[in-house]
């Protein structure tokens, strides 16, 4: 089944981009004229997906004044901040009992649509897909993060590069006992279980997490403007 729900992490609190995050949080900072975040949002609303919901922490009225009047659910993490898979697990309520899109807003895609790339590529006999790039399409990182066993799961280190989406099944989040967790500890567990693959991405990817990656990402949306 295709999921209809995505979760768009925006808590973190954007420490790498220094003093451009001092009073607002990194999801609101733009990227060729446009927001990080309505750029992601308008990426999920394309690919048809019917209920977003978003983690807030730091400046979190920020985010929440930015998504009023958009038909957002807003998940709002006090006192302290409760990372990817403590985030996801807490919003879970909001987003449904199905398979959900989980996004990072601090990248930007140059290609088909990465909801519908890994949408097209989820498979109902696995609890989690990535969407990977390899290194030789990413900007501003040099290193990989995974490669694929031969039975078509996933180990880590390798030559592909985790670009911050995936599709995940909420009740492997949901069976963590921890409430402040990363959700790299979801992935080791379903690792092990040989239930999560990763889907490569056609395009072209840049991560937006320093002041540096601003600029190569406005340069890559230039490059790639009308493609």
């Amino acid at each position: 089944m295709r999921p209809d729900a995505a979760m768009i992490f925006c808590a973190g609190f954007g420490t790498r981009m220094g003093a451009l995050t001092a009073d607002l949080p990194k999801p609101l900072l733009r990227v060729g004229g446009e927001t990080l975040f309505d750029r992601m949002h308008g990426l999920a609303r394309k690919a048809g997906i019917g209920r977003v919901v978003i983690n807030a922490h730091y400046r979190a009225e920020a985010m929440e004044a930015h998504v009023a009047g958009m038909d957002i659910a807003v998940s709002r993490e006090a006192p302290e901040i409760l990372e990817t898979g403590g985030g996801l697990k807490a919003a879970l309520p909001l987003l449904g009992e199905g398979p959900v899109y989980t996004a990072n807003p601090d990248v930007v895609w140059a290609g088909p649509n990465p909801f519908e790339i890994v949408a097209g590529a989820w498979a109902e006999d696995i609890d989690a897909l990535l969407l990977c790039v390899p290194v030789a399409r990413a900007i501003g990182r040099e290193t990989g993060d995974f490669a694929e066993t031969a039975d078509g799961s996933l180990r880590r280190q390798g030559p592909v590069i985790y670009g911050g989406m995936q599709i995940i099944r909420p009740g492997v989040v949901a069976r963590m006992a921890e409430e402040r967790f990363s959700l790299n500890l979801v992935w080791d567990a379903l690792m092990a279980e040989g239930r999560v693959r990763y889907s490569l991405y056609p395009g072209w990817w840049c991560d937006v997490g320093t002041p540096e990656g601003i600029g190569q990402a406005e340069q890559l949306i230039e490059d790639h403007a009308g493609a």
